[in-house]
C-alpha cells in the first residue's frame, strides 16, 4: 500500500511534538534523577508507570482514534501517540529522549526461538484473560529438545531497509537509532513451566530433582551461547541510558559502559541484566529457591555488567540467597511482601523498587484516598530506602483514564514529601 501526504504529514506533525518534549529542561532533571538512584544516592522516590499490555492501551487510546491508513504509518502513530499521552496524562519520572529506535533484524536466539520448542496453551473463550499451559515436555527424554545451541543471525540487509524507511519519514525531525540488544532477561525456571506445566513442575520439585535440574542446565546453556553470539556479531546497543529495566524504571547510570570500552563495540559487561523466578512463591523455601534459580541465574547475571532481580515472587525473606549475586544493583520486591521486612532486607544496598498493587486503578471504583493511604505507608517503611516505584501489570482502568492520570499525581505530590 503507497503511502498517502496525509499520513506522512500526520506523523511527522506528532514527531515534531514529542520533540519539542524531548528537549524541555525537564528531561534533563529526569535524566540525572535516575543516575543518582543508580549510583545508590537517597533522591526521592522515583515514579514510573509501566503500561505495556495491548488491553491497557486499547482503553487509553481507542484504535478508533487512530488516523493513518498506512499500516506501518499506523504503528508509528500509535508509538508517537502514546509518548504523547505518557507525557500529557500520566508526568511520571521516565525520560523522552526523542529517539526512534529501529530494531536490529535479529533471529535464532533462546528468546526468538523459544529454545526450539513451541509452547501450547488452552485458552478460554473469551478475547482475553487467564489460560493455561498444555505440557510439551512429557518423558526425560523429551528435555532433549530443548535447544542448548541456538543458531543466531542478523540480517542486516533488512536493519538498513528498516533504517532507510524510517530515516525517510522522521527526517529532519527525530533522530533514528538503530538498536540491537540493549538489556536481557533470563528466567530459567519460568520458561520450564510453560513446557512442563505449573502443577507437575512443582511435583517434579520433589519427586524428579534431577530432570529439572536437566533441563535448567540445557536452558542456561541456550541463554549464555545466545548473548555470547550476539556479542560476537556486533548486535549489542548501549543500555545505560533510557533503557527500560523491565520490573523496574530505567538504566540511566555513569557505571556503565564497563572499563576497556572502545567506544565502539558493545560488549556484555557494558549491559543490565535482569532475572527472576516468579512463579515461586512464598510456598518456596529459600534452600530450594537457591537450588533451582539463583544457582543458575547467577551464572547469567554475572556475566553483565550491572544486574537486577525480582518480579511477581516474594523476596522479603530471600534477600540473603539474593545478595549472592556479585553484580546486583536493583531489586524489585512483589505487592505481596512485608513492606517493612523487605525494607530492612534490602537496607541501602540495592534500589528498591516498590510495586503497588496494580488493582487499586483497576477495581470497579476508583479510591483515590486508599491509593494515597497505600502510596504513603509505603513510603514511611521505606523512608530508609533508595526508592522507585513501578506501577505495572496493567490490564484494564474500567474505561476510566483519568485514574492513572490522578494515581500518578498523588505519587508525585507523595514522593516529593518524602524527599
Amino acid at each position: 500500500m503507497v503511502s498517502s501526504q496525509r499520513d506522512r504529514d500526520l506523523i511527522r506533525g506528532l514527531a515534531e511534538r514529542v520533540a519539542g518534549i524531548a528537549a524541555l529542561p525537564v528531561q534533563r532533571e529526569r535524566r540525572d534523577l535516575w543516575r543518582r538512584l543508580n549510583r545508590l544516592e537517597r533522591v526521592r522516590p522515583l515514579i514510573h508507570i509501566q503500561a505495556l499490555d495491548r488491553n491497557i492501551w486499547e482503553e487509553l487510546i481507542p484504535p478508533s482514534t487512530l488516523q493513518a491508513q498506512d499500516p506501518f504509518l499506523r504503528e508509528q502513530e500509535l508509538d508517537l501517540r502514546r509518548r504523547l499521552y505518557v507525557h500529557d496524562e500520566f508526568a511520571d519520572d521516565r525520560v523522552e529522549d526523542g529517539t526512534v529506535v529501529c530494531p536490529m533484524a535479529i533471529s535464532g536466539d533462546s528468546w526468538s526461538a523459544g529454545f526450539g520448542i513451541p509452547r501450547q496453551v488452552q485458552r478460554p473463550e473469551e478475547a482475553s484473560g487467564a489460560y493455561a499451559f498444555v505440557p510439551v515436555i512429557v518423558e526425560e527424554r523429551d528435555l532433549e529438545r530443548i535447544r542448548c545451541d541456538p543458531e543466531v543471525r542478523v540480517d542486516w540487509a533488512e536493519t538498513e531497509r528498516r533504517r532507510q524507511r524510517l530515516e525517510e519519514l522522521y527526517q529532519g525531525v527525530l533522530p533514528v537509532a538503530v538498536r540491537g540488544r540493549d538489556f536481557f532477561w533470563f528466567y530459567p525456571m519460568d520458561q520450564f513451566i510453560v513446557w512442563r506445566g505449573i502443577e507437575q513442575t512443582f511435583i517434579d520439585l520433589i519427586e524428579r530433582p534431577a530432570l529439572i535440574h536437566e533441563a535448567l542446565e540445557r536452558i542456561t546453556r541456550g541463554y549464555l551461547s545466545s548473548v555470547e553470539q550476539l556479542e560476537s556479531l556486533g548486535a549489542l546497543s548501549p543500555g545505560h541510558g533510557n533503557t527500560r529495566l523491565g520490573s523496574g524504571g530505567y538504566g540511566w547510570t555513569a557505571a556503565l559502559p564497563g572499563p576497556g570500552f572502545d567506544g565502539r563495540r558493545v560488549r556484555l559487561c557494558d549491559l543490565w541484566a535482569r532475572a527472576a523466578t516468579q512463579i515461586f512463591t512464598d510456598g518456596i523455601s529459600m534452600a530450594m529457591h537457591e537450588e533451582f534459580a539463583v544457582r543458575y541465574e547467577k551464572r547469567l547475571l554475572e556475566r553483565f555488567g550491572l544486574s537486577c532481580y525480582g518480579c511477581c515472587e516474594p523476596l522479603d525473606r530471600k534477600m540473603p540467597i539474593v545478595r549472592a549475586i556479585g553484580n546486583l544493583r536493583r531489586v524489585s520486591m512483589s505487592p505481596w511482601v512485608d513492606l517493612e521486612r523487605a525494607a530492612a532486607a534490602v537496607g541501602r544496598d540495592y534500589v528498591f523498587t516498590h510495586k503497588p498493587n496494580p488493582s487499586i486503578v483497576s477495581m470497579e471504583r476508583w479510591h483515590p484516598e486508599l491509593a494515597r493511604q497505600q502510596l504513603n505507608e509505603a513510603f514511611e517503611k521505606t523512608r530508609g530506602n533508595v526508592v522507585e516505584v513501578n506501577l505495572q501489570d496493567l490490564h484494564t482502568v474500567r474505561g476510566e483514564p483519568r485514574r492513572l492520570r490522578e494515581w500518578s499525581r498523588l505519587a508525585m505530590e507523595l514522593a516529593q514529601r518524602w524527599a
